[in-house]
């Protein structure tokens, strides 16, 4: 049972960065109903950024994490203008086979720039654990926890309290009349973009100094079951993004207790087919009819 308490506990800190990246797929789905599949390619670009700024820069880990995120959003918007603004008006199939291009773009121009090869993450923060009752925590986890906290409330402020979270809101729901009603629907997607990029870098960099390791695939599989997350949740809709990240760290964590480790990607994905099949929209998603 003590084990059981102490995996649901690591699954809080593991699902905090899926709901960080879940958020990107999200908000871009929202927004242009497209599936980024290169936004686990932001997350691993967020991770080199963290290591070249701390090891080759001498940089402390909070402005090495700000200008990644920093990074990270100017990425996300040149994406958004060179390779998926051109296709707005085409079919998704064509937009996503495109991310899908992007995906292994980004991945490969790293391999190629870089090597394959792990490289170890920079310990910028000294390693401390912590003993309360029979529940062991680490001071990286905190961090990981509080950082994902601060960053979804501060979106959370930025969609629901600016003028631009308002624009956002606007063109979610229907981008010709909010471009009628005065909103620059470009802008309006370009920050959409950089503001799942910075928090997808956030996620890079804090799980690079978790296990202490990076490569230039690290954002495939985080990449795939964030996806599930944002699907779990409902994807399009910010809250639900938050809730399907923990869930599937929780669910990731409850799997490696019961001494299922090397199931535990497959539980995932299991549980996006058995979502898909009696809950399509997700967990706070709502089934829209739609006149034929």
């Amino acid at each position: 049972m003590e084990v059981v308490i102490q995996q649901l506990v690591n699954g809080l800190f593991l699902g905090s960065i899926y709901a960080l990246l879940a958020l990107g797929y999200t908000m871009v789905y929202g927004i242009i109903k497209l599936i980024n599949f290169a936004h686990g390619e932001i997350y691993m670009l967020g991770g080199f950024m963290g290591y070249f700024f701390i090891n080759k820069l001498n940089l402390g880990f909070f402005p090495a994490l700000i200008l990644s995120m920093a990074g990270a959003a100017v990425i996300g918007v040149v994406i958004e203008f060179l390779a998926y603004r051109p296709l707005r008006k085409s079919t998704r199939i064509a937009a996503l086979i495109t991310a899908i291009g992007v995906s292994f773009l980004l991945q490969n121009g790293m391999i190629y720039w870089l090597g394959p090869e792990k490289k170890s993450f920079p310990q910028a923060i000294e390693f401390k654990n912590y003993q309360l009752g029979f529940i062991q925590i680490s001071n990286i986890q905190i961090l990981i926890l509080v950082i994902s906290l601060v960053l979804m409330i501060a979106l959370q402020l930025i969609v629901k309290k600016t003028k631009m979270g308002k624009a956002m809101r606007a063109v979610s729901v229907d981008a010709d009349a909010a471009q009628l009603m005065g909103i620059n629907v470009n802008r309006t997607i370009s920050f959409t973009f950089a503001l799942g990029s910075a928090l997808a870098a956030a996620a890079g960099m804090l799980i690079g100094l978790y296990y202490n390791s990076i490569d230039p695939m690290m954002g495939v599989v985080p990449g795939l079951k964030s996806f599930v997350a944002a699907v779990l949740g409902g994807i399009g809709i910010i809250p639900g993004a938050a809730l399907g990240g923990f869930v599937i760290g929780l669910l990731e964590t409850i799997t490696i207790a019961l001494g299922f480790s090397d199931y535990k990607d497959a539980v995932v994905y299991a549980l996006l087919i058995i979502i898909l099949l009696i809950r399509p929209a997700g967990i706070l998603g709502k089934n829209i009819k739609e006149k034929v």
